[in-house]
């Protein structure tokens, strides 16, 4: 069952929701994502995963509540891109304290961010801050998916550890969800290789970070290598994601500051 807090009359707000209560908000982007991607794959993939993680939640017994999805989010990586909708960071970061200072007016404690796209990931640990010091909520952040740079493996196209953007795992999962919207023609590789040779300067976990737009690695926008991307490997992306989702909510359900 997918409990949508957006299908409540108002007046049942305050009686439904209590202090257990866990509120999860699917965050995306409308963003370049190559010439084969829709501009919302973010958010299909974080709107999609946290439908799904809702509902298994809900049926092993949790207190979830699906929000609406926030959609124009912090993408200026992209902004070079005609069709890139974005916000800045301190217009980002008042709408989450905005959202954050609504949702204390309700009995729900505990809020979910559920992102979908790399570049909300620094503001919204900045977030999780300001709403715990403001507002008093348990504020958390958690990715949308849990894929990984093509290995080189099995059918996966190296990615040398840099796909991060349009490549093999949002292209596969958006095969899977909405194949309608993938030009698979479009596909063409394009991996910033040279990369590959540093010890802690890149993509993926490595410790030393960078300013970067994502047409300095070429005019595609791309990062990654799309060509053996499949809706097979996109069922399997999208199924981890959700399960690793319902055990993440499953800890915030029960996560405390102090031992119980």
């Amino acid at each position: 069952m997918i409990r949508r807090l957006a299908d409540l009359p108002g007046s049942r707000v305050a009686g439904t929701l209590t202090d257990r209560s866990v509120l999860v908000l699917p965050v995306g982007s409308i963003e370049h994502h190559g010439p084969h991607l829709p501009l919302a794959t973010d958010a299909i993939m974080a709107e999609a995963v946290a439908t799904a993680a809702v509902s298994a939640g809900h049926d092993a017994g949790l207190d979830l509540w699906l929000l609406p999805t926030l959609t124009f989010t912090k993408s200026d990586e992209h902004a070079w891109a005609p069709g890139t909708i974005w916000l800045s960071a301190d217009t980002l970061l008042s709408t989450l304290v905005d959202i954050g200072r609504s949702i204390a007016s309700t009995p729900a404690k505990k809020l979910v961010f559920l992102n979908g796209h790399g570049g909300n990931v620094a503001l919204l640990q900045v977030a999780n801050r300001e709403l715990r010091r403001r507002f008093g909520l348990q504020p958390f952040t958690m990715p949308a998916g849990r894929g990984s740079a093509g290995s080189g493996r099995d059918g996966e196209p190296d990615e040398a550890g840099q796909g991060i953007h349009a490549g093999y795992t949002e292209t596969s999962a958006m095969m899977h969800l909405v194949p309608h919207l993938v030009d698979q023609a479009a596909f063409a590789r394009n991996v910033p290789e040279h990369l590959a040779d540093f010890t802690h300067l890149g993509f993926n976990g490595r410790p030393v970070t960078f300013g970067w737009l994502s047409n300095d690695f070429g005019p595609t926008g791309v990062i990654g290598d799309p060509t053996g991307a499949t809706a097979e490997a996109g069922a399997r992306i999208v199924s981890a994601s959700v399960e690793f989702a319902v055990e993440a909510l499953t800890e915030i359900d029960r996560y405390s500051p102090v031992a119980p």
